[in-house]
């Protein structure tokens, strides 16, 4: 089997390649190496794919590479190419989540019919519910992002839902909660707050720490991107969290507890873009891909611990 992944230098990408390696597939990965963080990480991410004879890496922007020998004979394609991050996602930077993340799904979508419609798996995100007044977040209830990247990642979501329902392409998005592990961002807390923890180094909180979040794996995040793409209702979106609502106080008590060291936490103001909670509502998921969540919180901050201090 060939399978396509888009942004497999990244943090989910790179596991998610490995994992179809492994499985027997035929790789190819696609990346463009923004400077959202160091190639040099993307690289070490890689490292366990250069070498692999059934993988190979089409370096450059789905907006101008020319898609069609990348995606020929491909009967899986997973979309996890995008322009990251919320805060940085206002003002004149917009333009790159445009860019990234709309209007480089469109192109795919679009390269995808050409090759004969292999099965499109999109990875959003729970950005695109922003601020509701009803928990857990159910995949049917109301949308309303609160940060310009979240409104892109819902833009891609209707376009993916839209050439299913206009050409029969068979996509289906997942929402994902809060993903953690193993080479994750450098921006993204867990891993700011383990090398912080590591270094002596002061904390940045954001808010009262009260806020929560449904905080997913990367191993569970894989399998349930596999299973979508083999048992996945085309034109549906599901939820793929971890199915504990967690304060961010109680990460940080964990933290300390793994790491064996107290925190220095400075608190600053909430930031815009910022939701205050989520909590998946994971049952579809569950019902159509056989999705459950095996790697909880604390066994997996240990092993980001264990990754971290392995010089990464």
């Amino acid at each position: 089997m060939k399978a396509v992944v888009t942004g497999a230098a990244g943090f989910i990408g790179s596991h998610l390649a490995e994992s179809l390696l492994a499985d027997g597939a035929e790789v190819v990965g696609v990346d463009c190496f923004t400077d959202y963080y160091p190639r040099k990480t993307k690289e070490q991410n890689l490292a366990p794919l250069r070498d692999h004879e059934r993988f190979r890496l089409a370096e450059g922007r789905l907006q101008d590479l020319d898609l069609a020998p990348i995606l020929d004979g491909a009967e899986q394609v997973y979309h996890l190419a995008a322009q990251a991050g919320v805060r940085s996602s206002w003002g004149r930077d917009f333009a790159l989540y445009t860019d990234h993340n709309v209007l480089a799904s469109q192109r795919l979508l679009e390269a995808a019919l050409a090759a004969g419609h292999p099965r499109v798996i999109y990875a959003s995100s729970s950005s695109v519910y922003g601020i509701t007044p009803t928990l857990p977040l159910r995949e049917d209830g109301p949308c309303r992002p609160v940060s310009p990247y979240g409104v892109t990642k819902l833009a891609a979501e209707h376009l993916a839902a839209l050439y299913h329902r206009s050409y029969g392409l068979p996509t289906v998005s997942l929402r994902y909660f809060t993903v953690f592990g193993p080479r994750q961002r450098p921006d993204m807390a867990f891993h700011r707050f383990l090398k912080a923890a590591q270094e002596g180094a002061p904390i940045r909180v954001f808010g009262d720490g009260r806020q929560t979040r449904d905080f997913t794996f990367v191993s569970d995040i894989v399998a349930a991107t596999r299973a979508a793409a083999v048992s996945g209702h085309p034109g549906s979106v599901y939820n793929v969290g971890g199915g504990e609502r967690v304060e961010l106080n109680h990460v940080l008590q964990l933290i300390e507890e793994i790491s064996g060291t107290p925190l220095r936490i400075q608190r600053e103001d909430f930031q815009k873009g910022d939701m205050r909670d989520t909590f998946a509502d994971t049952a579809a998921a569950r019902r159509e891909l056989g999705f459950q969540s095996r790697v909880g919180l604390a066994e997996g901050l240990a092993r980001e611990w264990d990754w971290l201090r392995g010089d990464h």
